[in-house]
């Protein structure tokens, strides 16, 4: 029950920040110096952006599962179902996606490097809420109820925004080439034809990632036992 307990309140922690990460960047509101403001628009524009989208349906899935939690500790039900642990590692993926495509790509190539991908909200949305959703699932969250095959749910978020990115792109197409206005991750910057290569990249990525989380929160029969 402690661990149940301290996911509980990360779980919390990660709806609260979410939503302080929201609204800051949803009004514009900067509390960090620095010029080079990368991926952060005011308004409903900010859900173009796999960032928020992640981070939205990590909060709306620790909100949902921190309800079970609650259920749990006052043994309203015996145990948490399946599909939440598998929205978890959807949601669980889709951050860490996030957080893996900034430090390894993003970071790398900004004008403003690493400093521009974690000022102001994205400070939450690509380092925070990621890094505490990733110990939250594979640390106080272990179980035996995730399969290897429902490691493939952690792609669904991607693919479904790639369909999203993929067609926002084509729409946009001038003279075969797409405005960075309308591919803010920089991916068809070298011809639209490099989404051939980026696109399945992008799918192995997600699923390693996925795959790799599933692996870590997999409950070994010692810790079951309360050996460790």
């Amino acid at each position: 029950m402690k661990k149940i307990k301290i996911s509980l309140i990360l779980n919390i922690l990660i709806v609260i920040l979410v939503i302080l990460a929201t609204i800051i960047m949803y009004t514009g509101f900067k509390f960090m110096p620095g010029k080079d403001i990368v991926l952060d628009i005011p308004s409903l524009g900010m859900l173009s952006f796999f960032t928020v989208d992640s981070n939205l349906l990590m909060g709306i899935v620790a909100c949902i599962f921190s309800i079970f939690e609650i259920r749990l500790l006052k043994k309203d039900i015996k145990e948490i179902p399946k599909y939440m642990y598998i929205l978890k590692l959807m949601g669980t993926t889709s951050v860490a996606l996030t957080f893996f495509v900034v430090f390894a790509y993003l970071g790398i190539i900004a004008e403003g490097g690493y400093y521009s991908m974690i000022m102001n909200s994205n400070l939450f949305f690509h380092l925070i809420i990621p890094v505490l959703s990733i110990i939250t699932f594979i640390f106080f969250e272990k179980n035996n109820k995730l399969k290897i095959k429902d490691s493939l749910y952690g792609i669904i978020p991607m693919l479904l925004y790639s369909i999203y990115y993929i067609t926002n792109a084509l729409i946009h197409m001038e003279n075969g080439k797409v405005s960075p206005k309308y591919d803010w991750y920089w991916f068809v910057q070298n011809g639209f034809w490099t989404i051939i290569i980026v696109f399945p990249l992008m799918l192995l990525i997600t699923y390693l990632i996925s795959l790799l989380l599933w692996k870590l929160n997999k409950e070994k029969k010692d810790e079951k036992n309360g050996k460790i």
